[in-house]
């Protein structure tokens, strides 16, 4: 796998060196990456239009996406885009006004879309139309409990601190899942109850790859779960790797994006730290080793010998943070 689908952004240059994350990015990109030659490709340059932002300063961030067969469903804040390949030919928009922070879309199994729609604590199910079929609150209970369903959510720059902050929803079999940042675990959100706890760190993505679930921690972890027993099996302390490879101390990253190559070697994403005044989500980094920071970057890793076999300074190809990795292969090459 030696091409790569990433989407994120282009940071601002900066007047104020505490900008929030909100308004810290100029433009989403999408970048095709020859992983082989460090070589990329701009496929996409993106601004989200006035109407579907907060303001002129809002954050442009293509965040975490899906490749399926030859659809690629990507989203901004605010925004659900459907892309059509080989080409990128736009076949599909969908904003709706509760939609906030917007971190993840997947199509489901029968033909409609999911998204954890972060700002609001909420997945919302919706078919391409933009017709809603459900919200849930990944807290249980009733999803406008905290807001409201009058509100055009776009329009507002922020909602933090959220109380659940949920990062990423998928399927398994019928039932609709989502990770939840603060509560440190997956849960089942159509049959309550179900639950994966991931309680070594805070997770955000959580992706079903050949018969197993790969979740990334914020601090730089891989968990793998079984999702028939709900449990976890693997961890991989990626700092701990670079911690033996290199006999140095690194800050590797706000972790997340990840990509299955095969059984043993794994694509991930780090995007580099900033501080900000929601410092609640990176608590974790007060005992880190900030000025050994890394840039934005990709590593590829064999986790079998526990090895960073590859390592891609994103920065370089003018992206500032990282959200989502693809399988850009064609469709019938891919695994």
């Amino acid at each position: 796998m030696s091409s790569l689908y990433l989407t994120g952004g282009r940071q601002r240059k900066l007047v104020f060196k505490n900008e929030e994350e909100q308004r810290l990015y100029e433009a989403a990109l999408l970048l095709r990456m020859d992983t082989g030659r460090d070589t990329s490709e701009l496929v996409m340059e993106y601004k989200s239009p006035p109407e579907a932002r907060a303001s002129e300063e809002s954050s442009n961030v293509f965040k975490s996406s899906t490749l399926e067969g030859n659809r690629f469903y990507t989203c901004t804040s605010t925004e659900v885009l459907i892309f059509e390949l080989p080409d990128f030919r736009r076949v599909g928009y969908i904003s709706l006004p509760c939609f906030n922070d917007l971190h993840h879309v997947t199509p489901t199994r029968d033909g409609n879309l999911l998204v954890a729609n972060t700002g609001l604590d909420m997945v919302v199910k919706f078919t391409h139309q933009g017709r809603v079929l459900n919200y849930w609150n990944v807290l249980g209970g009733d999803p406008w409990s905290r807001f409201s369903p009058d509100v055009d959510y776009r329009k507002v720059d922020s909602t933090k601190p959220h109380d659940s902050h949920p990062n990423a929803a998928f399927e398994l079999d019928q039932d609709v899942w989502v990770t939840r940042l603060k509560q440190r675990d997956a849960i089942c959100l159509t049959s309550p109850g179900r639950r994966i706890n991931i309680e070594v760190q805070k997770p955000h993505d959580g992706l079903l790859w050949n018969g197993r679930l790969y979740f990334t921690t914020v601090d730089g972890r891989i968990v793998i779960a079984d999702p028939q027993r709900l449990a976890v099996e693997q961890i991989i302390d990626l700092h701990e790797i670079h911690r033996i490879q290199t006999q140095e101390e690194t800050l590797l990253g706000w972790c997340r994006s990840i990509l299955p190559v095969d059984e043993r070697r794994i694509w991930v994403g780090f995007t580099r730290v900033r501080k900000t005044k929601f410092m609640e989500n990176l608590l974790w980094i007060k005992q880190a080793f900030q000025d050994k920071s890394k840039p934005t970057h990709l590593g590829l890793y064999d986790i079998v010998e526990r090895r960073c076999l590859q390592e891609i300074d994103l920065e370089r190809h003018g992206m500032n943070v990282i959200f989502g990795i693809c399988n850009a292969a064609n469709p019938g090459d891919r695994p």
